[in-house]
């Protein structure tokens, strides 16, 4: 059965913190004309921290970005690992979560990523060959973008375990080979590329230190966020967007654009963001907060958080943290969306939620649901855990492939916005029941819910 969207998602296993957990990927299809759905799921052994997945121009080879010092790559069509080499061969690192967690397609062969102080050149056809492209002068560089002309490298920063707060992005030129660095006045983990013009958004990541020193065990901080617009050229700010501590819109992951919003999920406050980009002010929020129900329904998730986030600082002498950790989550114990990507033709808004195991599609820019799934318990993948254990198949980053977008005549745009139905349970079978799981066979197909 073809599926024209694959929705890839990078898998960190269960627990609180995500560069720590396992490596896997997740391809989610699904075919809206019919409502079915199904998808892969695979763990790589010998790696951690799997954080990112991106895939290449011609959509056939996909990357798992990591915190654990690896390049790894992998068929998109059915996620079975093709190839991957150690980083540390090419350049030592100062952190063991100094890592290359995106990369950024060339070509169909080619992506540059961060090893250790430099941005490399890599090539599937010649892996133990890459080319040191020059520094990319960032603490820890995190995620990357080209820009629209394609001579850009733009990319995000983490606060360094050793070095401290970023408060940085960086830009490459790959024409010069020399980086600049922006500074900004919160540390932006996330960017996104204007689709045709050079400059590009990069979205604030605030926390603060466990005990005033840990950046690697950190803790939330609640305090205003950003959006930056910025011109890749020049490396001017041009304009930004701030909001209150109060404004749901704490540690975000996914980032995407639209023609009329940039969109950013927010795995803390359980919300996606969609900032008006004409005036960079107004914006709107898609609430996927668990309701008590359904946090009653994830206590073994709830359960996991609550042991490794108190394993994780002193709750006499650190106590005000999970207090603003509870505020910024609003109250609701687990994670929530690590994982969106609006479709080529702008008219799905793929989700997955990390605490709560499941995928959902929007209709854009309408924000209504079209599927919901829940995805299977970990336990179905790992027979060495308990049923008591945590399920979650720990999604983070993603990427979505989808048929690409058609020019429309103006004259005709009433009709080509016209979707078609909605399969609902009445007008289609009941999904399959599905057959006994065997080793490494993934696919599970399955009818619109």
């Amino acid at each position: 059965m073809e599926y024209p969207y694959a929705f890839h998602i990078a898998l960190d296993g269960n627990g609180l913190n995500g560069l720590e957990g396992r490596a896997g990927v997740c391809i989610f299809r699904y075919d809206p004309r019919t409502g079915r759905y199904a998808y892969d799921v695979e763990y790589y052994d010998g790696m951690a921290g799997g954080h990112a997945v991106s895939v290449s121009p011609d959509r056939r080879v996909g990357f798992l970005g990591s915190t654990g010092q690896h390049l790894m790559f992998y068929d998109a069509a059915n996620g079975e690992e093709i190839q991957r080499i150690s980083t540390l061969r090419f350049e030592p690192t100062d952190s063991s979560i100094k890592g290359s967690t995106h990369v950024a397609w060339i070509n169909d062969t080619q992506a540059v990523a961060a090893m250790g102080d430099g941005l490399w050149l890599t090539d599937l056809q010649r892996l133990d060959k890459a080319e040191r492209l020059g520094d990319h002068g960032v603490k820890l560089p995190h995620a990357m973008k080209t820009t629209a002309s394609g001579r850009y490298l733009v990319y995000g920063g983490m606060d360094h375990p050793g070095r401290g707060e970023a408060c940085e992005v960086g830009i490459f030129d790959l024409h010069t080979r020399t980086a600049r660095r922006v500074a900004l006045p919160a540390t932006c983990w996330h960017v996104v590329a204007h689709p045709v013009e050079d400059r590009f958004y990069a979205l604030s990541f605030r926390v603060n230190p466990q005990d005033g020193r840990d950046w690697h065990e950190w803790s939330i901080a609640q305090f205003k966020e950003y959006a930056f617009e910025i011109d890749a050229e020049t490396g001017q700010v041009l304009r930004h967007w701030s909001a209150g501590h109060d404004t749901p819109a704490h540690i975000n992951s996914d980032v995407c654009i639209s023609d009329r919003e940039l969109i950013y999920c927010n795995g803390a406050s359980g919300t996606i963001v969609m900032i008006d980009l004409a005036s960079f002010t107004t914006f709107r929020v898609l609430d996927e907060r668990p309701s008590l129900r359904a946090q009653l329904r994830a206590g073994r998730q709830v359960a996991r958080t609550l042991l490794d986030t108190f394993s994780r600082g002193s709750a006499v002498t650190q106590g005000h943290h999970y207090l603003r950790a509870l505020r910024v989550a609003r109250g609701a114990m687990v994670d929530s969306v690590y994982a969106c990507q609006l479709s080529a033709d702008q008219s799905l808004l793929f989700t997955a939620n990390r605490g709560l195991n499941q995928i959902t599609v929007y209709d854009y820019p309408e924000n209504t649901v079209r599927l919901r799934v829940r995805m299977p318990e970990l336990q179905e993948f790992d027979g060495g855990l308990r049923w008591w254990s945590d399920p979650r198949l720990g999604f983070h980053h993603s990427t979505l492939i989808s048929p690409p977008r058609v020019a429309v005549d103006p004259r005709d745009r009433a009709l080509s916005t016209t979707r078609p139905p909605v399969a609902t349970p009445e007008q289609t079978p009941a999904k399959p029941p599905r057959a006994p799981r065997q080793p490494r066979a993934r696919q599970r197909p399955g009818a619109p819910r």
